[in-house]
């Protein structure tokens, strides 16, 4: 579900929702709760995203998921609030607390003057807290900030040891009693003595599994928590059964066995298969992690005496002075004010070349100063940096859904009913077709297809692939907004790029202005009309009209796609191209249009700047290609990619770029609005398009393509619209880009066949299918280890993506 887009999003981090299928069962959990208008769960992200209408309904929210059996990551703290001198200030402390983002419940108490309060600590931290009471008037006393930091990772690392404690524990007793159930079966007590040691696995170390098999119970449904409960369950229940009550079986002239070793190791191996697709999982998150850890926690401010102030990262704000020093992170987006440096940029766009920042010159949070030192002012901080964006893309990103993933959620939701089925009907066949020992045999056999059936591995295997295929990307510079565009993105077979700022450098240079005669009113004319414009090319004249001093102007009109007109002393002025001045029957003299001619010829762009009879000046301006666009150009094409440029610029220009670059389709003089069509002219063709562009002129096209990638040295808005981003405006990213997609697609095909074979071939044999063949009935306790082993081999392989070029 999409969210509201005036509502603020609210991320509820999850525990132990390890499937698609938990997933889903949150999702429906979320559906009932009232006050609650959007809600989807990003299993990779490992939390709920929620819009409410009332605040209440949060803490709504976090009860429902509690009760499914699910965990919401929150912290519990009391404070003591200072300054209430009666009950009604504990109501107003109270209430604004409540009022805050990310809080679930909140209460003062003025007896005690103790604030308790429950938070996410992703959303909100006791300082946040602080500043909300001060605000009305009270405060709160927190202790060291340190001290009350505790964060996600630090509750996701509690967690990961205390599954290793138990992992260790439940392996370490589980021993005995394999060595007893496999070799020493007859010794004296043997029974009790396994019966002594698999209780507490069964028991206390696996008692996870059966409340929150109760909680699913209670709610109507089953997930994986379920099948082991059962399993072990039954398995324990008639071990004590046939230990206690042997002479059921002697009179009827059967052996009791008993099975404590089955259920003992079964837990086990799924402890121990949950710890390491646990840190396998910490490894497909490493991108998010390098990313976060790029921003430093302290800056240095320099304050209006001069002086210079340690400052932590959060009370930075916009119009700050910052101080970087030699080999420092730099904190905050901004601007250079004085000094200069080399700035390694490779964390953001994947470019190792350090790039020369000087005054006026744009720096991002996360970059790292090389040897100079400089002072820039702060203009974005906070949740407004590159990099904060940058990271939220890639979380949304690894959190969305690829389109497969949908055919796998059908699958996953009537999973574990239909192998309780199985192991229901594997029972009733053993009974009654399995002779003497049917029940036991049968028995044995509905627990062995309940251990091996995994629904884990089938959640895990397209989310894990798209959580590395996203981050890969962002290490590489490539940012990818959804999982849909990164599976789309290998069937491109056709690609529209836009030339300005995409093929060449997008910073165009006037090389050569002729003048019909030198008249220096003209000039200011010029340069005022130019200064007015929004257009890159009229940059490119003011710059080269320095010392020219502007002029008033009236009715200044920007003409879309082909220049600008104003009024100067009741005489009309245009600038722009060869139509602007032929739709206002301008005379061109000969000595202009041979140079415009010449200079056309050398794939220049010639602009016009004429009064309301005739020409007066001819400018040429060039654009350079950018060094790598013949190779990408080169690359595309060799992939069997049908290339097109499309510009607003003229023929000539348009046909000398195409001919340097080796692109085969152009357009020239396109506006904006004919690049749409021509994307859907393309898509009716039957293509898979893929648009890149830079300006705000793009924003259309992207949207109507199928696969939309921005260049991130253009707009902000056509980053906006774009699915993916190139941080680094680098053209050789786009193929790399498209082969990232066929790999994590590749690997996601994988995984699922390996996911699906696996419970199809391993269900049959646990259920007994070759016990008529050949007399093979398939060891519980090798089966628990191999339904472990199917969850780590998919996100093992899923990491494989990493490592490949």
């Amino acid at each position: 579900m999409a969210a509201n887009n005036n509502k603020e999003i609210i991320y509820l981090p999850l525990e132990d929702v390890e499937s698609e299928h938990c997933a889903l069962i949150v999702e429906k959990g979320l559906a009932q709760v009232k006050g609650v208008e959007t809600h989807k769960v990003e299993l990779n992200n490992r939390r709920a995203a929620i819009t409410v209408t009332d605040t209440e309904a949060v803490g709504e929210a976090v009860k429902a998921i509690k009760e499914l059996g699910y965990g919401v990551s929150t912290v519990k703290n009391s404070f003591p609030v200072l300054g209430m001198t009666c009950a009604s200030c504990a109501g107003s402390a109270e209430s604004i607390v409540k009022y805050q983002e990310g809080v679930v419940n909140a209460s003062v108490n003025f007896a005690t003057g103790n604030l308790t309060v429950e938070y996410l600590p992703n959303m909100t931290d006791a300082t946040k807290l602080q500043k909300a009471v001060q605000s009305i008037g009270y405060d709160l006393l927190i202790e060291d900030e340190t001290k009350q930091q505790e964060t996600l990772e630090a509750i996701h690392e509690k967690k990961f040891k205390q599954l290793k404690t138990k992992t260790i524990w439940a392996v370490v007793l589980s021993l005995p009693v394999v060595v007893i159930g496999m070799f020493f079966m007859d010794m004296p007590y043997g029974n009790e003595i396994m019966w002594a040691f698999s209780t507490p696995v069964v028991l206390w170390l696996g008692r996870d599994f059966f409340t929150n098999a109760w909680k699913q119970a209670k709610h109507r449904s089953a997930n994986m928590d379920t099948l082991v409960a059962l399993s072990t369950g039954i398995a324990y229940i008639f071990s004590v059964f046939n230990m206690l009550f042997a002479d059921f079986w002697h009179q009827r002239g059967l052996h009791a066995h008993v099975y404590f070793e089955a259920a003992a190791v079964i837990i086990a191996f799924i402890l121990l298969g949950k710890l390491l697709e646990e840190k396998a999982k910490g490894n497909t998150s490493s991108a998010i992690k390098k990313l976060m850890g790029l921003q430093p926690k302290t800056v240095i401010v320099i304050q209006a005496d001069g002086t210079e102030k340690q400052t932590a990262i959060e009370d930075v704000n916009t119009g700050d002075i910052i101080l970087v020093k030699p080999g420092e992170k730099i904190a905050v987006d901004g601007m250079v004010t004085s000094g200069n440096s080399y700035v390694d940029e490779s964390m953001l766009s994947g470019e190792p070349v350090p790039v020369l920042k000087k005054e006026n010159e744009k720096v991002f949070a996360g970059t790292i100063n090389q040897k100079g030192s400089f002072q820039f002012e702060a203009v974005k901080v906070g949740k407004e940096t590159m990099l904060a964006q940058i990271i939220k893309m890639v979380q949304d990103a690894q959190g969305s859904k690829a389109p497969v993933q949908k055919l796998v959620d059908k699958i996953a939701g009537i999973f574990v009913p239909v192998v309780i089925g199985i192991a229901i009907l594997t029972f009733i066949l053993w009974f009654f077709l399995g002779g003497d020992n049917g029940v036991v045999q049968g028995l044995l056999a509905a627990v062995t297809v309940l251990v091996i059936a995994c629904p884990c591995a089938l959640g895990l295997a397209t989310p894990t692939a798209i959580m590395v295929g996203v981050g890969k990307g962002a290490e590489k510079g490539i940012l990818i907004k959804d999982a849909e565009s990164l599976e789309l993105a290998k069937k491109v077979d056709a690609i529209i790029l836009d030339k300005t700022g995409t093929i060449t450098e997008g910073r165009p240079q006037v090389t050569g202005i002729q003048w019909l005669n030198n008249d220096d009113t003209a000039k200011d004319i010029l340069l005022s009309i130019e200064k007015q414009s929004e257009h890159p090319l009229a940059e490119a004249v003011v710059k080269h009209l320095d010392g020219v001093t502007a002029t008033p102007l009236s009715d200044f009109d920007s003409i879309t796609g082909k220049g600008a007109k104003a009024n100067h002393n009741n005489e009309t002025y245009l600038v722009g191209n060869k139509k602007l001045l032929a739709e206002n029957n301008i005379n061109i003299p000969n000595q202009l249009q041979q140079q415009a001619d010449e200079w056309g010829k050398q794939s220049k762009t010639v602009i016009w700047f004429s009064d309301s009879k005739q020409a007066l000046s001819v400018i040429a301006i060039s654009d350079k290609i950018k060094e790598t666009s013949v190779a990408a150009i080169k690359e595309m094409q060799e992939m069997g990619i049908d290339l097109y440029m499309l510009t607003g610029d003229n023929e000539a220009t348009a046909k000398a770029i195409a001919e340097q670059t080796g692109i085969r389709h152009y357009k020239a003089e396109v506006l904006p609005q004919h690049k749409a069509d021509f994307v859907k002219e393309l898509q009716q063709q039957g293509k898979t398009v893929a648009m890149v562009g830079d300006g705000i002129n793009d924003s259309t096209a992207l949207a109507t393509a199928d696969v939309s990638i921005a260049m991130g040295k253009g707009s902000d808005i056509a980053m906006d619209v774009a699915k993916m981003t190139i941080i680094s405006s680098d053209l050789t990213k786009i193929p790399q880009a498209i082969r990232l997609s066929k790999q994590t697609v590749a690997t996601i095909k994988q995984n699922l066949f390996w996911a699906f074979i696996y419970n199809l071939i391993g269900i049959p044999i646990a259920a007994g299918i070759l016990y008529p063949i050949n007399g093979f009935l398939l060891n519980p306790m090798i089966a628990g280890a191999a339904m472990a082993l199917s969850s780590v081999s998919v996100v093992s392989n899923s990491l494989r993506l990493k490592w490949k070029k």
